[in-house]
Parts: C-alpha cells; structure tokens; sequence
C-alpha cells in the first residue's frame, strides 16, 4: 500500500489539521515529520477544539497509530504537557510511537533561541522561542541528544555534560547569563525517561512493516513549503524540511512508497513571523481577513499576517513538492466580497515574474500583480456538494486551480469536521 503525504503549500497556517482529520478514518498510520512544537494544527469534533502541536492530528482516531518520526525535534515536557492535557479530555495517547533517532530539545536549545533572537534586534528571524532552530543546528552539528539517550542513564549524562561544557560558555560569557546544571537537566530528563518508555520505537520498521502489510500511512508536516530550510524564503524559515522530499528521510521511508502528495492551500495567504510577503495587506482588508478567519497562531497566539491568494506560490509549491492533489481550505471566510483579487505574477523593477525570483533581494521587492475575480454574497458554511456553492465560488474554486496548476480535491467551508467538501476521493 502506498503512502501519502500532507504538506503546506504557502507558508504554513494552511489547514492541514483539518486535512490529516477528514483523512483519519482512511488512514491506519499518521506520521508527524519535522518540525517541533513550534507548529500547531486545529481540529473542530463537535463542539469541541483540539489544539496540537507535537502529537500527529491521528492521535484524535481510535483507529490510527500517531507516531512522532526521527525528523522532529522533541521538547519532551511540552509532549506530555499535551498528552496529559488529552486524557483529561477523555482522549488516550497509549497507540503513540516515537521515533527513537528523533532529537530532544534541551534546556539550553531554548535559553539560547530566547537570547540570540534578542541579540539580533531587527534582524530577527521571527522564530517561536521554543529552542527548535538550536535543536536542529546540534543535530547537523552531530552534538545532539536523541530519544534513545534517554534510555541509557550514562550515554545521557555524557552527552548532558558535552553540551554544557560549551553551551555554558556561551550562555555566561557571551550572553551574560547563568550557565544551566547538568545534575538538574539530568533528573529532569530521567523523569521523562520513565513516562516516554513505552512509546518508544523503531519507527522506520514499524512503518515498513505496515506498508508492505497493506496498510495507510499519511506523513504530515509542520510549517509550509515556503518556510523550508531550502526551498523557503531564507532565512525567514524554520530548520527542517516541511516539502513532501523531507517527509521520506523524516519518516524513514523510501521514495517510491509514496504515490499522493497532499497539498492544502488556504482560499488567501497567511504567514507568521519575519520575512517577505508579496501580497500582505496592512490595511483594514488585512485586519478583516484576520478577523474573520480567526488568523492566529495555534502554538504562539500571534497575529498572523493576511493577504490574497498568491498563485505564483502556489505554482511553486505544486513543482516542489509534485502535488497531486489540493485541499484548499477557510473560502467560507471570502463570502461577502463584491470581488476578490488574486496575485497571478510579480512585478520586479518594472519586469514581470511569473514565478518566483531567484534572488531573495528580487523577491524583496516584488510587487503582486494582481487578477479581480467576482465574489459572492450567499453564506457556503452549510453547502454539502461543490453544486451546492454559489457560481461565483466555483469560479472562484476553478481559476486557482488553473492557476496553481495541480486539481483542487476538496475545499473546506468552515472549521468543522463535517464542514468539507470533497470532489475526489484524496485516498
């Protein structure tokens, strides 16, 4: 049985939670790839909101194992912080895999995200705070602690201490801060230790076994294309590789397992943080778009920031990733606009860009070119059939489908697991 994978098409916000939950009673595995708890998906059951960060939108099917993959980069108290948080809602985590070559965040990842951003004034990346950027440079870097360490008290301490011995430095003599304790991060990390046990695995061979046994696996990524390490708009961009060629060395499986690529495009553009953002409003149509979508940061709380739909990132994360299929999501939120404009180029010192620039100081500069198409007043929250939109919203449907060069599967209304309209199979 093939797999699939689920990945942001803009620069993550997109709706992917909502895509891994329609998907749930169809898949048997759903697999977490990169990123950490610097990402968060939404999920609406009823009248009930799940809000995510590290654990896989699967762990809300009875049926589906979660498993967290050798990829992300774990802040193991934030792990049990939300899987204590779901029992207490009556939803159990015991089906929970972990990869057992995935990388913890330690103590001082986070001291040193916190400091270093600050340090940077207005050059700031933008990032979260969570320690995730550090993570992953330790882990190139080859000086990272993995969820296997924890089972080895000494291998622990050892690395532990490693660390220390040169985050200390940093920490006391560049940044004029107190130097963190091994011993304190040591018993810290055993008492993880202890709870994380049973979850642990070799994730890459359970997910082997389950392909050649038949079953459905779906990989899905924090963040979005635009926010990959290589592909992004660096250095506006997270450490890890959220396109659908990091979901096989993030999952530990091979290429030719995947035959759907998944991608979720929302009905306008968001984004979070620093970084340039071609068709951001900074008007009151920016504020409305927030408003009435709700655009704020599952994880941070931020604001996020809101313009139209740009077709020439859609074009980009279609060739990157090889989409088969869109998910386009939040066009409920465009009802009630007389017309709707939609970004089909740049325009670059007075030179027209169809697709993206090469250079980031193009891309700086670019200007949207932009295309009216008519709005619609009717309210689309209760359609069940894409018949059931307004003209208008089908042309609307059409034309960035056209535009982004790969079909549109399925379109969400509104936030609710029923609110889904689904115009080919996805599985």
């Amino acid at each position: 049985m093939p797999a699939a994978v689920l990945v942001g098409a803009q620069w993550g916000d997109e709706g992917k939670g909502k895509a891994t939950d329609l998907l749930g009673g169809d898949v048997d595995y759903v697999v977490r790839y990169q990123g950490g708890n610097n990402a968060g998906h939404t999920v609406v059951i009823g009248d009930q909101k799940y809000a995510l960060h590290l654990l896989p939108t699967g762990i809300l099917s009875p049926e589906v194992v979660p498993v967290i993959g050798n990829g992300v980069v774990i802040d193991p108290g934030v792990l049990l912080s939300e899987i204590d948080g779901l029992a207490a809602r009556g939803i159990s985590a015991e089906r929970l895999l972990i990869s057992s070559n995935a990388h913890l965040i330690m103590p001082h990842h986070k001291a040193l995200d916190k400091v270093t951003e600050r340090y940077l004034g207005k050059a700031r990346i933008g990032t979260t705070g969570r320690g995730i950027g550090p993570a992953y440079g330790d882990k190139i870097a080859r000086m990272g602690v993995r969820v296997q360490d924890l089972l080895d008290p000494g291998i622990l301490a050892k690395k532990i201490e490693v660390a220390l011995t040169e985050k200390n430095q940093v920490l006391t003599k560049v940044y004029n801060r107190r130097g963190i304790e091994p011993a304190a991060v040591l018993e810290e990390y055993l008492a993880y230790a202890e709870r994380l046990k049973p979850h642990i695995a070799d994730t890459s061979l359970v997910l082997s076994k389950a392909l050649d046994e038949g079953k459905f696996v779906l990989l899905e990524g924090g963040q979005g294309t635009l926010l990959d390490i290589d592909h992004g708009t660096y250095p506006f961009v997270t450490s890890s590789s959220p396109t659908a060629g990091g979901a096989c060395a993030g999952a530990g499986i091979p290429p030719n397992r995947l035959t759907k690529i998944i991608g979720i495009l929302k009905a306008y553009t968001t984004r979070v943080g620093s970084g340039p953002f071609p068709t951001e409003l900074t008007d009151e149509m920016g504020e409305w778009l927030r408003q009435t979508g709700g655009e704020y940061g599952v994880t941070t709380g931020r604001n996020r920031r809101c313009g139209w739909f740009d077709a020439v990132i859609a074009r980009y994360a279609t060739r990157i990733n090889g989409v088969t299929d869109y998910f386009l999501t939040k066009l409920d939120v465009l009802s009630g606009l007389e017309s709707i404009p939609v970004c089909v180029a740049y325009e670059v010192d007075g030179v027209r860009h169809d697709e993206i620039p090469m250079t980031q100081t193009d891309f700086h500069h670019a200007k949207p070119i932009y295309e009216e198409l008519p709005g619609w007043q009717d309210d689309i929250t209760g359609a069940k059939s894409f018949e059931d939109l307004p003209r208008n919203a089908q042309a609307y449907v059409r034309a960035l489908e056209e535009m982004s060069g790969a079909p549109i599967s399925a379109i969400g209304v509104g936030p609710g697991r029923d609110q889904t309209l689904v115009i080919r199979s996805l599985v």
